[in-house]
């Protein structure tokens, strides 16, 4: 009974590391379709947030199932954190799509300006992203915790692009829906970023049964 219950949730595992892949790659193609003004990646996003929900919806099955089976309060752990997981990993590919939404508004008008924060803030949140689920993988909490307050960098690039974007408006109103497109993005990144904090957070809870969400780091 124990063997079957340790297959299944390597299954269940399996599963979510496959969500958070995705999760990963529809964020990376979003970027790209808004920096290379690539409509057709940024319509494939879109279609392809579909398995990212249907993704959700299997893990949340197959959690429930498990719970009833857990013999250990540390699998009852393990199952509500991937849970929990999977709910942030779904709303990074909501912010894929937002982003793939605004680049198809973005690549009907002339190109604003230099998209260079854009590309830097998305390498930052989807490294955080991509640590945050090895440190679930490997059951490493100092790591994890190391992560959490790092997400401050991606929101200083995004106050930054607020500020730049905002003159730009005043200084060149024809520019305003070009503008508010790229800070859709810019925010969408942040939130990114957010996210993958919040998974590093419940990475120490799988660890070490403390739930640290409201703590001072994150202020």
């Amino acid at each position: 009974m124990q063997t079957y219950f340790d297959d299944e949730l390597a299954k269940f595992k399996e599963k979510l590391l496959t969500m958070g892949s995705y999760a990963e790659s529809a964020v990376s193609q979003a970027v790209q379709s808004v920096v290379e003004r690539n409509d057709q990646l940024a319509l494939q996003v879109q279609q392809d947030d579909d398995l990212m929900d249907q993704l959700e919806v299997e893990i949340d099955d197959l959690a429930v199932n498990l719970l009833a089976k857990a013999p250990l309060a540390s699998d009852l752990r393990l199952i509500t954190v991937a849970m929990k997981i999977s709910q942030n990993l779904e709303r990074v590919g909501d912010e894929a799509t937002t982003i793939s939404r605004r680049a198809l508004e973005l690549n009907q008008e002339p190109q604003l300006k230099s998209f260079i924060d854009i590309p830097r803030m998305a390498g930052i949140a989807l490294g955080l992203l991509k640590e945050a689920l090895d440190t679930f993988v490997r059951k490493e909490p100092e790591k994890a915790r190391a992560i959490i307050p790092r997400d401050k960098e991606v929101d200083a690039i995004n106050r930054k692009m607020y500020r730049e974007l905002s003159q730009c408006m005043v200084e060149n109103p024809s520019t305003i829906s070009r503008c508010l497109n790229l800070m859709t993005v810019s925010k969408s990144l942040e939130r990114v970023a957010d996210h993958a904090a919040n998974i590093a957070e419940e990475v120490v809870y799988l660890c070490e049964a403390r739930d640290i969400r409201h703590e001072i780091h994150r202020a």
